[in-house]
């Protein structure tokens, strides 16, 4: 059987802030992904508006580091027709290098109106299976970003059954349970995970009891 070839592995850094994208280029990332003032998981981290994302794009392809940014939220209608449009123009313009995303309505938007533009599938849309890896790539994901939660076995399985990139965490915070989808932040606290607003409920001490 002909042994399948390698490639480098790309050194993917999460950025926050400015501060910590330039701090992700300067530490020898090949690219950083990082949050706009819409639609990101993360909606409470300092996430580059306007104008200072466009500058973190220049700065990014400055040094020859791409920058992936996230779209990952769930997204209704009357924002999918009545604002992403606009929010992602200038940012495909400028040459972002692919858009993170976990909702395939968010994919087929992006895909008809921003041809080119790389989309990868996030971790929120729950990757633990080579059939729904396959099938992620075939909709049109050009890279899959994996569940946090899989064994190098895991892994490995779902990486021989795509020709697409896959990519995995190797460090940082884990959920709990299903990557992106945990409903206890929603239910309490009424901050809903899917729509960027987790209150990190798994990483409260928890005591084991035997009721």
């Amino acid at each position: 059987m002909k042994e399948k070839r390698r490639k480098k592995p790309e050194i993917l850094a999460p950025a926050g802030s400015m501060e910590s994208l330039r701090a992700a280029v300067a530490a020898g990332c090949d690219a950083v992904y990082i949050g706009g003032s819409l639609f990101g998981a993360r909606a409470y981290a300092d996430n580059p508006r306007g104008g200072a994302m466009l500058e973190a794009i220049r700065y990014c392809h400055l040094h020859g580091v791409k920058l992936y940014m996230t779209v990952n939220t769930l997204v209704k209608n009357a924002e999918l027709y009545g604002q992403l449009y606009d929010f992602i123009k200038p940012y495909y313009e400028e040459g972002l290098d692919a858009a993170i995303v976990q909702d395939v309505g968010v994919l087929r938007f992006l895909h008809h109106h921003f041809p080119g533009l790389e989309l990868h599938a996030s971790t929120q849309c729950d990757i633990r299976t080579p059939e729904k890896a396959q099938f992620l790539e075939a909709v049109g994901f050009s890279q899959l970003v994996l569940a946090r939660e899989l064994s190098i076995d895991e892994i490995s399985a779902i990486t021989d059954a795509v020709k697409v990139p896959v990519e995995c965490f190797v460090h940082g915070a884990l959920c709990v349970s299903y990557s992106g989808r945990c409903q206890a932040s929603e239910l309490l606290r009424s901050r809903s995970a899917n729509r960027g607003e987790c209150a990190q409920i798994c990483r409260l001490p928890y005591d084991l009891t035997d009721a």
